[in-house]
């Protein structure tokens, strides 16, 4: 019986308004004055990611963990600039309030499993006036890890209190459907945001729909089969 239903925001509720090009060379350039190598980090990676590299840089080096706090701190900053910057301007898709109180009133709990800062993602709730449909909010400062690294849907499952086979996550990237493969959660990949359909396909979605706005009918549908 499916209990809890997990979305991501970026790309599933809202549209993903980042301008990811430009943070990453601002991060990239950031982290090469520091006297990082160049060469280390790459465009098509994640600010996420260019940060386990200098994680693992650096432990190689025998430095010491406050100096990757340190680094941290510096990408952290830089990247939510740029959220906040694309949260005011960003649209939530058409029909997401509906959906949300829809669920609701199917008696499931509601969590939201974002990768963005705390002040971005109480921006766009407060904005769209989304903040009462969620149970649980677990942005990157709440865990060690965040998706694809299991720590973090882990956090969001227990702040729910629900077990992974009582649990889908919805979302519209490859990082998403990862997480939730690697709990043996549910993986509902949507096609409003960063990942094409064949790419959630092959990281191994359990199920594809066309927006958020789906998911109701699904949640139903798997619940008859219990």
């Amino acid at each position: 019986m499916i209990r809890a239903v997990i979305f991501d925001l970026d790309g599933t509720l809202t549209e993903f308004n980042l301008n990811i090009r430009a943070c990453r060379i601002e991060v990239i350039n950031l982290l090469t004055k520091q006297g990082l190598p160049r060469s280390l980090f790459s465009l098509k990676e994640s600010a996420f990611d260019m940060l386990v590299k200098v994680k693992k840089y650096l432990r190689a080096k025998g430095v010491g963990k406050q100096e990757f706090v340190k680094f941290k701190k510096m990408v952290f900053s830089i990247v939510e600039s740029f959220e906040l910057e694309a949260a005011r301007t960003t649209k939530m898709f058409a029909g997401i309030p509906e959906t949300l109180q829809k669920l609701r009133t199917m008696k499931l709990k509601l969590a939201l499993c974002t990768i963005s800062g705390e002040k971005a993602t109480g921006y766009l709730l407060r904005r769209f006036h989304l903040e009462q449909f969620f149970d649980a909010v677990i942005t990157r400062e709440a865990v060690l890890e965040v998706k694809p690294h299991p720590a973090h849907l882990e956090a969001v499952l227990n702040a729910l209190r629900v077990r992974s086979q009582e649990a889908v996550v919805v979302g519209d990237s490859v990082r998403d459907v990862e997480c939730a493969s690697k709990l043996r959660v549910l993986a509902v990949g949507v096609a409003t945001g960063i990942s094409a359909i064949e790419e959630l396909s092959c990281s191994g979605a359990h199920y594809l729909v066309s927006s958020a706005n789906d998911v109701p009918i699904l949640i139903q549908q798997l619940n008859r089969k219990k």
